[in-house]
Formats: C-alpha cells, structure tokens, sequence
C-alpha cells in the first residue's frame, strides 16, 4: 500500500514537471517567421543542421556563416529582431547561414552514435569542411564570411589557419579568446561544469528552461560570467533561458578544461597548435570583444589580435569608455540593450566592405540600385571602418 502511495506520487511529480516545463516552453516560443532548415552530411555520418535566412533582396555573392558558442545553438545569432544578427545581415543584401554545431539544436548523430561523443576537432575536422561545401554549394559561390561568437570563432580560427581557409573569404570573432589566462576562481568553475557533465553531458537544458520564467526578477549565482545582467532586457533573458541554452558534453569540456589549464589552443593529441597557426592567416579578420568580458577580456582580444599574420585585421572593443551605453560582456555583444545599434551595424558594414557586390541586368552594380544600396552604403560611411 505504502509502496503504490508512492509510486503514484513520484508519478504525479514527475507529470507535473513535464506539464511545466511543456508549458514554459510554449509560452516563450519565438514569433516571426523561422528560417528554412537543411542538412550537412558530414564524413563520419553525423546531420548537421543549416539554417537558412535567404536576404529580400540579394546584393553580395559572399553568404554568412554564423557560427554560435559552447552551449547554445543558432538561435545565438537568428533570435528575434531587435537581437538577430541574421536578420540585420539578411536585410543588408546578404543570404545568411546559422548552423547547429554537433550536440546542439537539431543536428543528429547516425545511430548508434551518442549525441555528445564529440569534442572541438570534432568540429573543426567533420562539421565546418561539410557545412562550408554545403553552404558554398547553396549559394553558388566560391567564398564566404565566417562570423562567430566565443567557441564558434575559436573554430573559425582553426579552419581558416588550415586547408579549408581558402574557402573563407573573412572572419568575424566575437568573444572568441585563443588565451585563457583566467583567475583561479574561474578555472575552478569551468573545471566544475567538467565534472557534472560526466561521463556524459551537463544536461542545463532542463534547468535553463525551468528557470527561464524567474530570470530577470532574480538574479542567478555566477550569470555575470557568461552575461551582464543588466545590460539584457529581463524579457529578453528570459526567452533566452526557454530557447537557446543547450547542454554540454564531457568530451568537449574536457578538452576545453585542458585549454584553461594549460593555457594552449591545440587539437585533442596537442600535435597540432592551433594558436600558432594564426601567424598563417592572410584573410581579413574582425576582432570584437567586450570591456567586461571575463572570458575573452580585453588583453586577450588584443593578443589574439597580435598573432595574426593579416594585412587586414581590426579590432573593435564594446564599452562605455569607447563612447557605447553599457559595459558589454561575454553575451552582451548579441543580445545586450545596445547591440542591436552598437554592435550589429560594425559587423555589417566590415563584411560588406569586403564582400562583391552582384550584378544585375545590363552590366551595372547593385550598388546604385534603390535605397537598400544607400543604406548599406550609409552604414559604411558611420562606421568609420578602414
């Protein structure tokens, strides 16, 4: 008797927090029309998922691939506007990418291959050489411009200081650090989330969603690592929360954890350093990074910056000692008050510089046909870029 009591319930329990977290899940759902989904096969049979935002007027033969982070997926950078880097590009004149990294969003393992049984050569190695043929074969072009934010420009780094960097047309890293010289506390932390996630992932996707509708009346202990919190408007951080945390895999951090303790950015077997390669990279590469980001800080954006081997290569620090409204941190670049405004129109207009513009009929440039043109050509001008 005591045992069907009980049974009934953890029963109960357990149908109530399926209902809540269901319920959450729904009442955050992203509005507006989601971009079209596609497939990357990769060599050792994984699907990795593309998403496409095709630009209402096309003027650039490059696309953009937005490349997110350890923990999220594409809605990184394809949230909702105001905060969607994709929109801003794809309204720009640009056919833009979002992909899901291996492990994240909707991309899908073959069978019998676990979900998180990857780490970053896994990346590097299988899903860019496959996203870059697919996205490449997409738009029928020869080239694109990768853009991404913290693991995602790590990523960047190492294909373009390797053989598929020819297909790489420019770089945009935002909070992407190549050192990790970061206080004990810190280290201790990361080394954590390590631990929780063995021997297979530290599933926070649950409880990101479970909190999601208390974020931005409390604030949660060590957020300030990853976000400012006040620079995030609490209705934003809360449907971040519900969409675009994902979890984390043990393989993954583990590698990342022998990074930050031994201060290296190398492959799985360490025999190929992946900072050094940096000094190899002749494409023009964008250096972002915010004044009060604990995980690329500024020293660290600048270092990086160093190394590369670029004629071409700008860095851009976000905070109010450079004239911005707000301090930015690691995710503030995206999803802060002022990035849409701050942030957004820099990456824009540094990739439209560089990008060929297509011709339309009769042999003349897009360049001069009808106001997106002088629109693209305004934030050029405000943007002060060399």
């Amino acid at each position: 008797m005591h045992l069907a009591l009980a049974l009934a319930i953890v029963a109960g329990l357990a149908f109530t927090a399926v209902a809540y977290l269901l319920l959450v899940r729904r009442f955050y759902r992203l509005s507006g029309e989601r971009p079209e989904r596609l497939l990357a096969c990769t060599k050792d049979g994984w699907s990795i998922a593309v998403h496409r935002r095709r630009a209402p007027a096309r003027r650039f033969a490059q696309p953009v691939l937005l490349c997110h982070g350890l923990a999220t997926n594409h809605l990184n950078f394809d949230f909702q506007p105001p905060y969607s880097l994709a929109h801003a590009l794809a309204e720009a004149g640009f056919d833009v990418y979002s992909l899901d990294w291996r492990g994240a969003g909707d991309s899908r393992p073959p069978r019998g291959r676990g979900r998180f049984a990857f780490d970053a050569d896994d990346l590097i190695h299988q899903d860019a050489p496959a996203v870059l043929d697919l996205v490449l074969q997409e738009a029928h072009a020869e080239e694109l411009f990768w853009v991404g934010h913290s693991l995602g420009g790590l990523v960047g780094y190492a294909v373009l200081g390797g053989a598929e960097g020819k297909r790489v047309r420019g770089l945009c890293s935002l909070g992407a650090p190549v050192y990790f010289h970061y206080p004990r506390w810190l280290a201790l932390l990361m080394r954590a989330c390590t631990w929780l996630a063995w021997p297979v992932a530290f599933r926070q996707r649950l409880l990101s969603l479970a909190c999601a509708p208390f974020v931005g009346h409390l604030t949660l202990p060590l957020s300030d690592v990853l976000v400012n919190p006040k620079a995030i408007a609490p209705k934003v951080l809360r449907s971040i929360y519900a969409n675009l945390i994902d979890s984390m895999g043990y393989r993954l951090l583990r590698q990342l954890d022998d990074w930050t303790r031994h201060d290296r950015f190398c492959s799985r077997d360490a025999a190929t350093d992946y900072r050094a390669r940096l000094s190899h990279v002749t494409r023009p590469v964008l250096v972002l990074g915010g004044t009060k980001d604990g995980l690329a800080p500024p020293k660290a954006i600048h270092g990086q910056a160093a190394l590369l081997g670029s004629v071409d290569k700008t860095v851009m620090l976000f905070g109010k000692e450079n004239g911005d409204q707000l301090e930015y941190g690691h995710g503030d670049l995206l999803f802060g008050v002022g990035a849409p405004s701050e942030v957004y129109p820099r990456i824009v207009a540094w990739v439209a510089k560089r990008a060929t513009l297509l011709e339309v009929k009769g042999g003349d440039s897009q360049e001069s046909q009808g106001p997106l043109a002088a629109g693209a050509s305004a934030a050029l001008g405000t943007a002060g870029l060399p």
